[in-house]
C-alpha cells in the first residue's frame, strides 16, 4: 500500500445531491450541469458518466456526483468508499421534510459528511421556507439561523434562482474543511458509476481520492482487472492523467465493476490477474457462505412459516448504479 506521504495540494470538494423524490434533485443537477465545464465544452451534450465539474468565476471548482439515489450512496459507504465531502440536502419549500429527507440526513450523519441545505421551489405559490427550517431544526439539524453551523440556501432549480448563492455556500464549506490530497505516486480511486458500451466495452467512472491515475497503467477494480486504454474527462475528451477529485471514465477493463469498488494500480499484467483472481475467489466464498446461512436459517424457522413462491427477476438498466438501486429496493420488499 502506498502511504499518504508525498506532495500534498489543495483539491476541489466532491458533492453529492440527496433528497426526497420529486423535491427537485434532478432539476438542480441539470441546472448545475448547464453551468458546468462539460456543458460548455460539449455544446450542452453531457454523457451520463455519473459526475460533472462546475467551475466558478473565481477559478475554484466543485465536483458533483450524479448517482441514482441513496441506495448507491449507502452501498458505496458500506464498501468504504467515502468519496463524498459535502451533501446537498434538497427539500421542497411547499412539501417540507419527508421520509427520504430524513434518510438522507441519517446517511450523511453516519458517514460524518457535512450538509448544506437547499430549500427548493421557493418561487412556488405554496412555498414556506420558514416551515422547512423549523422542521429540519426539530429533526436535530442545527441550522445557521438557529446558531448552528449548517448553511441554508433558498433556491429554485428551474428558474436558476439562488444557484450562485448555493455554489458560494459550498465553496465556503469546502474552504472550512481545507481539503488536500497527495498528487504524486499511484492513485487511490473509487468507482461511482459503471456501464457497458457496445463499441468500447466495460466503462467505469471513477473519482481519484489521492495520487494520479495515468493512461496505460495496469489496474484492479473490485474483482475486475485491465489496462487503462483511455481516460476521458466529463466532456468526453481523452486525457493522459487524472488528479484528486477529478472524475474520469476508464476504458480497458475486462469486466464490469460495481459502484463503490476501489481502484488499485499494480505494476504488471501478471500481478493484476493474480489480484483479480484472488478477489473473485473470496467473493464466491462469501456468496456460498451467505447461501448456506440463509438455508440454515430457513431450516431452523421450519414448518410454521408458509411456503413462499420465489420469482426470479432480471434487472436491466443503462448503468450499474441504477441496477444496484433497483435491486436494493426489491430486496427491501418484505413480501409474505
Amino acid at each position: 500500500m502506498h502511504t499518504g506521504e508525498g506532495t500534498v495540494e489543495p483539491r476541489p470538494a466532491v458533492v453529492t445531491v440527496m433528497g426526497h423524490v420529486d423535491h427537485g434533485k434532478t432539476s438542480l443537477l441539470d441546472s448545475l450541469r448547464q453551468t458546468s465545464v462539460a456543458a460548455k465544452e460539449a455544446g450542452g451534450i453531457t454523457q451520463h458518466i455519473g459526475a460533472f465539474v462546475v467551475e466558478m468565476q473565481s477559478g475554484a471548482s466543485l465536483t458533483f456526483l450524479d448517482t441514482p439515489g441513496h441506495a448507491a450512496f449507502s452501498a458505496m459507504r458500506a464498501r468504504g468508499a467515502a468519496v463524498t465531502d459535502i451533501v446537498v440536502l434538497v427539500v421542497a419549500a411547499d412539501d417540507g421534510v419527508m421520509p427520504q429527507t430524513l434518510e438522507a440526513m441519517s446517511h450523511a450523519k453516519v458517514a460524518n459528511v457535512p450538509i448544506v441545505v437547499a430549500i427548493n421551489k421557493c418561487d412556488k405559490s405554496g412555498a414556506d421556507p420558514e416551515r422547512v427550517r423549523i422542521q429540519l431544526g426539530s429533526e436535530g439539524l442545527l441550522l445557521e439561523d438557529m446558531g448552528g453551523d449548517v448553511q441554508v440556501v433558498e433556491i429554485s432549480a428551474l428558474s436558476k434562482l439562488g444557484l450562485d448563492k448555493l455554489e458560494e455556500a459550498l465553496l465556503l464549506q469546502a474552504e472550512i474543511m481545507d481539503l488536500k490530497a497527495r498528487t504524486d505516486g499511484p492513485a487511490q480511486a473509487f468507482v461511482v458509476e459503471a456501464r457497458v458500451d457496445r463499441g468500447r466495452g466495460p466503462l467505469a467512472t471513477t473519482i481519484v481520492k489521492s495520487g494520479t491515475l495515468v493512461s496505460g497503467q495496469y489496474i484492479v477494480v473490485g474483482s475486475e482487472w485491465g489496462r487503462i486504454r483511455s481516460l476521458r474527462d466529463t466532456a468526453g475528451k481523452v486525457t493522459e492523467s487524472a488528479k484528486p477529485a477529478m472524475p474520469v471514465e476508464i476504458e480497458g477493463l475486462r469486466g464490469l465493476p460495481m459502484a463503490g469498488d476501489d481502484v488499485v494500480v499494480v505494476d504488471s499484467e501478471e500481478r493484476a490477474r493474480m489480484l483479480s483472481q484472488g478477489r473473485k475467489k473470496k467473493q464466491e466464498k462469501d456468496r456460498l457462505r451467505k447461501i448456506d446461512e440463509n438455508m440454515t436459517e430457513e431450516a431452523e424457522i421450519g414448518e410454521e412459516t408458509p411456503e413462499r413462491v420465489e420469482m426470479p427477476i432480471i434487472v436491466k438498466a443503462d448503468v450499474q448504479g441504477s441496477v444496484q438501486a433497483v435491486t436494493d429496493a426489491l430486496r427491501s420488499l418484505n413480501s409474505p
